[in-house]
C-alpha cells in the first residue's frame, strides 16, 4: 500500500513535456510512481478534472527573520510554494555580532520594508555565526522547505564593523576574512552568496547597503571562496549603471568557478530598452563559458497604495499628517469628514525629489487595482487616474482620495513602479521566452507595507496561462517548468521540481478553472502587531510537502514536514543519468 495516491489528475510534471492524465503515488516522502497506479494508498486524493504539478520553488524571498518565529512563512505557503530561498539582495541576520542586532534589523527594515518592531520582538538571537544561524533554523518546524544564502551586507559589517557599514574600501585582510566566512557558510549549507549594488537599497541612516560600492577585488575574492566551496549561486541586485564593468567581474568569477551568477533585471521607466542590452551582455557571457542568468518578474513591481500602506499620494500633506498617527479606526473617522477631505485636497505640496515624486504625483501611472470584479495588473494607459480625471473634469487627487475611501477606507491604488514603461506586458513575455532568464523576484516576506508579490506563482497560471487578453499567453507546461524544475536546478536542488520516481514529493493539486489571487489586505499579525500586506489564493485543492498534505482547500492541516535545505541536493540516479 502506498502512503499517498493522487488519482486521475492532469499531470504537468515540471519537465516541460505535455500534460497527461495519470496517477501519482508517494512513498517515504518521494514520488514512487507516475502513471496507472493499481495499488491503493493509505491516503488518496481524487484529482479528476484537476491539475497535478510539482510544488513551486521560489528563489527570491526575504523570510530571514520571519523564519525564526513563523513555521508557515505565509503568504508564500498559501500560493503552493513548497521551497523558498531567502538571504537575497545582500541582507540577512547572520553572521551577527551581539552588538549589531539592532543595526541588522534596521538594515532589513529600510531595504525590505519589514517592520523593525516585529523583527526586534520576533527574533530570538541564539546564533552569532552563519553555521549557528543554520543550526537554529534546523531546529524549527516548517510547513515548507527553507534554503538560505550568505548575505554580503551582514558579512561585511561583521568583519569590518563601521568601516564596512560605511562602505569603506576593504583591505586584503578584510577580503580574506569575508571569503573565509562565505566559504564557511556554504560548507554549512548555504546555497549561495548575495550582494546588493543598487543605491535604492539603503540603511536607516541613508547609507547604501554594505558592499554597494565594493571593488572587483572584493567581489572576485569572495567569488573565489564560493568556487572553493564547490557549489553556490552568486546573486546580485544591481543598478547596472555601467553594465560592462559589472559583467567584467561577473564573467571572471563565473568562468573561473563554473558556478552560476544571477542578477535581477526589470524594465526601467527611464531606460525602457536597457534590459535588451543586459540580455545581450548575458548572451555574450554565456557564449564565453560564464553561466550568467537574469532574474525576471512576471508582472511589474507593483506598489499598492492605501491609507494603511507605507506611502500614498497624501502622505506629505500636513492636513493628513495631523491625523496620521491615530489608530486606523480613528483616522478613518476624520478621513470621512468632508472638511478634512477638503483640507487635504486643497493643500498644495510640491512633489518630493526622486522616487518620492513617482509615489505621490505620478497620476499617469496610477490605476484602480480592482476593475470589473477582478485585479488588473496590466491596465491600459487610458485607465490611469490622470486619464480618468481628464475625462471627468476633476482633479486626479480627488479621484484618488475617493478610491482610497472605498471598502470602508481599504481601497487600493496600483502603481507599477518598474517593468511597465510601455503600459503592457509584451516585454515581460519576451523576457520569459529568453533562455538566459529565470522566473524570480517575488520578494516573499518583504515590502510589507506597500507590495505583495508573493502571489507570483499563482498569477503565472491564472493570468499568463489562462486569462491574458492583451497579448501572448504562455503554455501551461512551460509555466510549470519555469517555477519548478528551472528554479530548483539553478540553486542546485536537483531532488525536486519534477514529478518522477525518486523525486521529492512536493506537489500541488489545482482547480485550474477557479485558480485566482484575491485582493490585497493589510493585516497586523506580525510580532508587536506589525503590519503586512498579503494576498490569499483560491483554487489550491491540496499542497503536499515531502509526501505530507500541508494545505487542503486553502486551510492548513497542522502538519510541518518542511526542513532546512543544506547544500545542493542530488537527483535520483535514473534522472541524473538522463
Amino acid at each position: 500500500m502506498h502512503d499517498l495516491v493522487i488519482r486521475g489528475g492532469t499531470v504537468v510534471d515540471g519537465t516541460g513535456g505535455p500534460a497527461r492524465v495519470a496517477d501519482v503515488a508517494v512513498d517515504d516522502g518521494l514520488v514512487s510512481q507516475v502513471g496507472e497506479v493499481a495499488t491503493p494508498g493509505r491516503r488518496e486524493i481524487d484529482a479528476r478534472g484537476l491539475l497535478v504539478t510539482p510544488g513551486w520553488v521560489d528563489i527570491h524571498t526575504h523570510y530571514d527573520g520571519q523564519a525564526t518565529w513563523d513555521p508557515y512563512l505565509s503568504p508564500s505557503c498559501w500560493h503552493g510554494v513548497t521551497t523558498v530561498v531567502m538571504g537575497n539582495c545582500g541582507v540577512g541576520f547572520a553572521p551577527a555580532r551581539p552588538d549589531r542586532h539592532d543595526w541588522l534589523i534596521g538594515l532589513m527594515e529600510s531595504v525590505e520594508d519589514i517592520p523593525g518592531s516585529a523583527l526586534a520582538e520576533g527574533i530570538k538571537w541564539d546564533w552569532e555565526t552563519f553555521p549557528e544561524y543554520l543550526d537554529s533554523l534546523d531546529r524549527k518546524p516548517f510547513v515548507l522547505d527553507v534554503a538560505t544564502q550568505a548575505p554580503h551586507g551582514s558579512i561585511r559589517a561583521y568583519v569590518m564593523g563601521e568601516r564596512g557599514a560605511r562602505n569603506e574600501a576593504a583591505t586584503p585582510a578584510d577580503i580574506a576574512e569575508m571569503a573565509r566566512i562565505t566559504r564557511e557558510a556554504l560548507e554549512a549549507g548555504a546555497l549561495g552568496f548575495s550582494t546588493s549594488r543598487t543605491q535604492l537599497h539603503r540603511a536607516k541612516d541613508g547609507e547604501p547597503v554594505p558592499g554597494t560600492f565594493a571593488g572587483a577585488d572584493e567581489m572576485v575574492g569572495i567569488g573565489r571562496a564560493v568556487g572553493a566551496a564547490g557549489h553556490g549561486v552568486f546573486e546580485i541586485a544591481s543598478d547596472m549603471m555601467i553594465p560592462e564593468d559589472e559583467f567584467a567581474w561577473m564573467k571572471q568569477f563565473a568562468a573561473a568557478s563554473g558556478l552560476p551568477v544571477t542578477f535581477g533585471m526589470l524594465q526601467s521607466p527611464m531606460q525602457p530598452e536597457k534590459w535588451r542590452d543586459l540580455l545581450k551582455l548575458t548572451e555574450d557571457a554565456r557564449a564565453e563559458g560564464a553561466m550568467i542568468t537574469a532574474q525576471i518578474a512576471c508582472r511589474p513591481t507593483g506598489m499598492v497604495l492605501g491609507w494603511q500602506s507605507t506611502v500614498h499620494p497624501f502622505v506629505q500633506k500636513s492636513a493628513y499628517r495631523a491625523i496620521a498617527a491615530l489608530p486606523f479606526a480613528e483616522r478613518l473617522v476624520h478621513l470621512k469628514d468632508p472638511a478634512v477631505r477638503e483640507a487635504i485636497l486643497n493643500e498644495d505640496v510640491p512633489p518630493p525629489p526622486g522616487i518620492g515624486a513617482l509615489l505621490t504625483h505620478a497620476f499617469g501611472n496610477m490605476f484602480r487595482l480592482e476593475r470589473d470584479g477582478r485585479l488588473d495588473y496590466e491596465p491600459r494607459v487610458q485607465d490611469s487616474i490622470a486619464a480618468e480625471a481628464e475625462r471627468l473634469g476633476v482633479s486626479p487627487q480627488a479621484i484618488l482620495y475617493d478610491m482610497l475611501m472605498e471598502n470602508d477606507g481599504r481601497g487600493y491604488i496600483y502603481l507599477p513602479l518598474l517593468n511597465y514603461a510601455k503600459f503592457n506586458f509584451d516585454h515581460i513575455a519576451e523576457m520569459m521566452n529568453h533562455p538566459a532568464t529565470i522566473l524570480s523576484l517575488s520578494d516573499g516576506g518583504a515590502h510589507c507595507g506597500v507590495i505583495c508579490d508573493a502571489s507570483f506563482p499563482t498569477y503565472m497560471l491564472s493570468y499568463w496561462v489562462r486569462d491574458r487578453e492583451r497579448g501572448e499567453r504562455l503554455p501551461l507546461e512551460k509555466v510549470v517548468a519555469m517555477q519548478t524544475r528551472d528554479t530548483a536546478r539553478l540553486y542546485g536542488m536537483h531532488d525536486r521540481g519534477v514529478l518522477a520516481p525518486g523525486m521529492k514529493a512536493d506537489i500541488n493539486v489545482i482547480d485550474f478553472a477557479h485558480l485566482n489571487i484575491l485582493a490585497p489586505e493589510m493585516i497586523f499579525d506580525l510580532p508587536a502587531e506589525g503590519r503586512r500586506l498579503v494576498q490569499r489564493a483560491e483554487g489550491y485543492r491540496a499542497t503536499v510537502v515531502s509526501g505530507v498534505v500541508t494545505f487542503e482547500d486553502g486551510q492548513a492541516t497542522g502538519q510541518f514536514p518542511g526542513r532546512l535545505v543544506r547544500g545542493p541536493q542530488t537527483a535520483p540516479v535514473r534522472l541524473a543519468a538522463e
